[in-house]
């Protein structure tokens, strides 16, 4: 498949998506035709009292088990009362029983289940555990405490149905939110300064609401059925037409008069029929991803006990773009915890270029994320003290700390299309966080957002605006990145492998606009890579890790001339020569570095 056909299909897809589920569900046989019956079912409930040729308790003794005729059109039941009378208002019935419980479900099941796949922790442990508890309980017994304890009301039975029928609803936006929770874009969401509340309505609900639409349709048609299964055991009030007890009063006569109990069952099994249909037509249409491993913190960077740096060590900090001190970063497993981070300390000075180098393992992305809070949830970090922008928040709360980012903290993530959502335009991506973030109206930001794009080097602005993340390139992805990142104006940017996926050309490309960024906005710049060609190229100074501490750091330029450690040389020499370099870092750490550090 050439790179043309690829675009192709990205394009069909992204129409696809434009398209809307509606209009595909529309398209559908399995959709349009029992949504078309389900409506007319609808519309008969709606205008019962109109399409009712009479009062349908209405007790005509002359009609008692009348075969169907002129005045009777479907016959009367067992005291006389006209059948399609009682059936067309019974209709009103068995769906305001259906609305009751699917509401109560989806204001119960929904949210708990978005917030305990999102926040995990303690709320998803106790979540998870009650909505297990209810699948365990014997639902029959309960609602037949309830009818007595109610006295049959009809509302109270159905919501109680509706509190049985909150685990399917539990766990499908549990698991969906788990699978969207782990894309890069909701991290670079968050660092962008977006709320977890924005970042759930924004991006996690567009994934959650089509399954939480197919179990929708299912559980409309369990509970009219179950609606009619209590009010066939004589759970209700008799009075009130419904089609469960026209079964019940059918069954009795079924041997001497079944068209009784034909109208009733024929109705309900339709209506369920086409709500089971068309939750299946919708299951086709919507391709439901799996859950993968999130990346959420489970802890913030939390201070170790130590004593405030006092003296000139409070005064460096305070006048530091970053600082760390004593960074400790575990994450957990079955055996316990095992620490990936060992006692890290550094600092950036305002306007520096600092690169962090090391192989895959080295702990340097621990590092970093430990600082924009996009640990997995597995991780812990602890430091003696943080400093970002001259401020402590060693000690600072979890919505203090995340409101430094997008504004003293910019971040420009590798694989710049895994860190756009597809859903969205380049435009609403960058204009959303700027109004979250700064307090800017909507043309305000809008106008910032395209400034910035020139800047970064995109000579169409209003068409990358208008663009989704598969109509740009890469190269054009991480640049809108880079515009986003530096949109806030932060006084320190973030860059994790930022030419990693890009080709050689774009990568200079990429490298030049940050050094020219860097200058123009005197912010620090502090670059994850693995490349010693990267930090030749644009930093000042440089810090090599392995396994989880910092072996050396100093100026480029001392560092490249003599290089202290083994290490050190081993990394230099595999970036100018892959194959002696190779040979020659196996000769200096073994022939295997062993990787520790967790993806995130």
């Amino acid at each position: 498949m050439t790179t043309t056909d690829i675009r192709v299909a990205f394009d069909r897809a992204a129409q696809k998506r434009r398209s809307g589920l509606f209009r595909r569900f529309l398209r559908h046989p399995g959709g349009w035709i029992p949504l078309a019956i389900f409506a007319a079912v609808v519309l008969v409930g709606v205008l019962a009292p109109l399409l009712a040729p009479m009062d349908p308790n209405f007790v005509d003794l002359a009609a008692a088990k009348a075969a169907p005729g002129p005045e009777h059109l479907l016959g009367g039941d067992s005291t006389g009362r006209d059948i399609l009378s009682r059936l067309i208002y019974g209709t009103r019935t068995t769906l305001r029983g259906a609305l009751i419980t699917v509401v109560t479900a989806l204001v119960l099941g929904v949210p708990t289940g978005v917030a305990a796949g999102y926040f995990g922790g303690v709320f998803d442990r106790v979540a998870t555990w009650i909505s297990d508890a209810l699948q365990s309980i014997p639902g029959m017994i309960i609602l037949l405490v309830v009818a007595a304890g109610s006295r049959n009301n009809f509302e109270v039975l159905m919501a109680t149905v509706g509190v049985f029928m909150v685990p399917g609803y539990f766990r499908i936006s549990r698991s969906q939110t788990l699978a969207v929770r782990g894309e890069p874009y909701i991290d670079a969401a968050r660092v962008s300064g977006l709320s977890d509340a924005r970042i759930i309505f924004r991006h996690v609900i567009k994934a959650v609401y089509p399954p939480v639409i197919i179990q929708t349709a299912l559980t409309a048609g369990i509970a009219m059925g179950m609606q009619a299964g209590l009010q066939f055991l004589g759970i209700g009030d008799s009075n009130v037409p419904s089609w469960g007890a026209m079964m019940l009063e059918g069954f009795r006569l079924m041997l001497t008069y079944p068209l009784m109990l034909l109208w009733p069952s024929a109705a309900l099994g339709l209506t369920i029929a086409v709500l089971a249909i068309m939750g299946s037509t919708l299951a086709e249409l919507v391709q439901v991803r799996t859950p993968r491993a999130s990346r959420r913190k489970a802890d913030a960077v939390a201070a170790a006990p130590s004593t405030p740096a006092t003296g000139s060590a409070q005064h460096e900090a305070a006048h530091a773009a970053l600082r760390i001190d004593n960074l400790r970063v575990a994450h957990a497993t079955p055996n316990g915890e095992t620490e990936v981070v060992h006692g890290v300390t550094l600092d950036i000075a305002p306007g520096e270029v600092v690169g962090i180098v090391g192989e895959s393992g080295s702990g340097k992305s621990q590092t970093v994320f430990s600082v924009l809070d996009l640990l997995p949830s597995t991780g812990r970090a602890t430091a003696d003290a943080i400093w970002v922008g001259g401020k402590d928040v060693s000690r600072a709360t979890g919505k203090q700390r995340h409101a430094l980012l997008g504004r003293e903290i910019g971040y420009v993530p590798q694989e710049p299309m895994s860190n756009l959502d597809p859903s969205y335009t380049i435009g609403h991506q960058l204009i959303e966080p700027l109004r979250r973030t700064h307090g800017l109206s909507r043309a305000e930001a809008k106008e910032r957002a395209r400034a910035m794009l020139v800047r970064v080097g995109l000579t169409d602005p209003a068409r990358v605006l208008r663009s989704y993340p598969h109509q740009i390139s890469g190269g054009m992805a991480q640049r809108v990145l880079i515009a986003g990142a530096i949109a806030g104006k932060p006084s320190l940017l973030v860059a994790d492998e930022p030419t990693t996926a890009l080709d050689v050309t774009v990568q200079a490309e990429v490298l030049e606009l940050l050094r020219e960024l860097q200058a123009e906005y005197g912010m620090a710049l502090l670059i994850v890579t693995h490349n010693f060609g990267v930090v030749a190229d644009i930093c000042d100074r440089v810090i090599v890790m392995r396994d989880g501490e910092i072996v050396e750091a100093g100026p480029v330029d001392d560092l490249f001339a003599t290089p202290a450690a083994d290490y050190t040389r081993a990394l230099i020499s595999a970036s100018l020569d892959d194959v002696a370099g190779r040979a020659e870092l196996d000769r200096a750490v073994g022939p295997a570095v062993q990787t520790t550090e967790v993806t995130a």
